[in-house]
């Protein structure tokens, strides 16, 4: 039984040094609904990412997820491919949003969070729970522990910055530091939605130019 580990092992070595296409994660909460301002600019952040010709990537799952499916698929409806769900088998969550073009499933929390990290060339935290705190702690410690590498991980909003300064505090600025100080520059902080973009689109123009 234990030999399935050397096969996980093997299925993470599997990402090739460049994917065929610049592909963005979005991470946010499952309950932010329609009408809700975060909703409308999370849309708009995949409306913007995807209108540069990049590929949208979420949980597939409603309210931001599903907010950042819809942005990818206003901006190239014919684009299946381009909006895409990594769901994980939940009994409360039984079928994936309507936007999304391209959908995977899988059992297990691990093999999907692995699968996000194998396809995705930028990470972008916006509001949520315990579900995306786990998704940004892995993509943290993955970068603090260069098993990837030039993978930035964007957190939006004023909630990921406290979630630093608290992680400074309790870990690095203590008698018995538990983290060096540049690991809390690993995360980019920024407060808007704009700056994302803005982030995105230089990350993007420079990914065109190594081609």
């Amino acid at each position: 039984m234990y030999q399935l580990w050397d096969v996980a092992n093997t299925l993470t070595q599997l990402r090739p040094p460049r994917l065929p296409n610049y592909s963005v994660a979005i991470f946010g909460s499952a309950r932010i609904k329609l009408g809700n301002p975060a909703y409308d600019d999370v849309r708009r952040l995949a409306f913007e990412v995807a209108g540069m010709g990049c590929r949208i990537i979420t949980g597939g799952g409603p309210g931001l997820m599903q907010a950042a499916n819809e942005g990818a698929y206003q901006a190239d409806p014919a684009n299946k491919a381009g909006s895409i769900g990594i769901r994980v088998d939940l009994p409360f969550e039984q079928n994936a949003n309507d936007f999304v073009g391209l959908g995977y499933d899988h059992k297990t929390f691990f093999s999907r969070l692995h699968h996000f990290m194998l396809v995705s060339d930028v990470f972008v935290c916006v509001p949520g729970g315990i579900g995306t705190l786990l998704e940004a702690s892995m993509v943290w410690q993955l970068l603090q522990v260069r098993k990837l590498h030039n993978t930035p991980l964007i957190l939006v909003g004023p909630m990921w910055s406290e979630l630093i300064d608290w992680a400074r505090k309790h870990m690095v600025e203590v008698e018995y530091p538990l983290a060096s100080a540049i690991d809390m520059t690993i995360p980019c902080c920024v407060p808007t939605v704009d700056d994302a973009i803005a982030f995105i689109r230089a990350q993007h123009s420079s990914w065109q130019g190594g081609a």
